[in-house]
């Protein structure tokens, strides 16, 4: 339990069909799902829990959660009275107006992992500062809910959506595997997160991905001294045949002819 002057944030694991008994805390609670699936009751009203769903409780507020496969969830638990009274005003009452489960946008959720990563890290410390780097990254963390919720008052629409996808692949592009892990952050099918994004940008989502990718390639190819391997792989190309096949169709000329111009072209 958060002490007045605290922030405490840890993980809870739950196997397939445990079930938290209802109960409330007297301080504010974040839950964040990292994996798995389940329900929750927030004041006897249930909600679905999936991977980047995020239980915001008000003090006082009756809850339970069912889990329906083993599911990780973080917590974060504080009290009011450790943010000063302009920020009790614009960030908390806003974000805590009601108990429920937002379903957060792609770029969101990204924000906010970033953001629970370096709250654990900092508490990790557990030196004399510790406290002071959680409360900072609490009211940021606060700031992007409030701003979100803003946002989800007006219908979401398919440009500000295309606008997070592209934000996330620009920010992603070494790590994204395939259109359905896309698709699926976002809680949309791929053919619909294809359509449109196209619409606004005049391509496919894997298409501009691989823009973004190649970009990084030709950068790193005349900056740096990386062989043409670990380049491939750094940048998330998958295999290196068709890394290579990638780069000739849409440069013109393979990667290594490409550095050695490059070179030349210096001389």
């Amino acid at each position: 339990m958060a002490q007045e002057q605290e922030v405490i944030l840890y993980e809870s694991k739950h196997q397939e069909k445990d079930f938290v008994q209802p109960h409330s805390h007297h301080t504010h609670q974040i839950l964040y799902v990292l994996n798995g699936q389940g329900r929750c009751r927030l004041n006897h009203e249930e909600f679905t829990l999936k991977p980047d769903s995020m239980m915001v409780i008000p003090p006082g507020t009756e809850h339970s959660i069912l889990a329906a496969s083993t599911m990780t969830v973080l917590i974060l638990e504080f009290s009011q009275v450790l943010l000063d009274t302009d920020s009790q005003k614009s960030l908390i009452k806003p974000v805590f107006s009601e108990a429920k489960v937002w379903s957060l946008t792609l770029f969101s959720s990204s924000e906010i992992r970033q953001l629970l990563r370096k709250m654990l890290y900092e508490q990790s410390q557990k030196n004399a500062e510790y406290q002071l780097g959680i409360k900072l990254l609490l009211s940021q963390l606060l700031f992007i809910l409030m701003r979100t919720n803003q946002s989800a008052v007006q219908p979401d629409s398919n440009t500000l959506r295309s606008g997070w996808l592209k934000e996330y692949i620009d920010s992603n592009f070494y790590q994204i595997t395939s259109i359905e892990e896309m698709a699926g952050k976002m809680g949309i099918s791929s053919r619909y997160m294809n359509q449109m994004f196209t619409e606004v940008f005049d391509q496919t989502p894997m298409r501009y991905l691989t823009e973004v990718r190649l970009t990084r390639v030709k950068k790193m190819l005349v900056e740096t001294d990386l062989d043409i391997v670990t380049i491939c792989f750094e940048v998330g190309f998958e295999s290196l045949s068709t890394f290579y096949r990638v780069f000739k169709k849409q440069v013109g000329v393979p990667p290594n002819r490409y550095r050695t111009a490059y070179v030349e072209k210096k001389l």
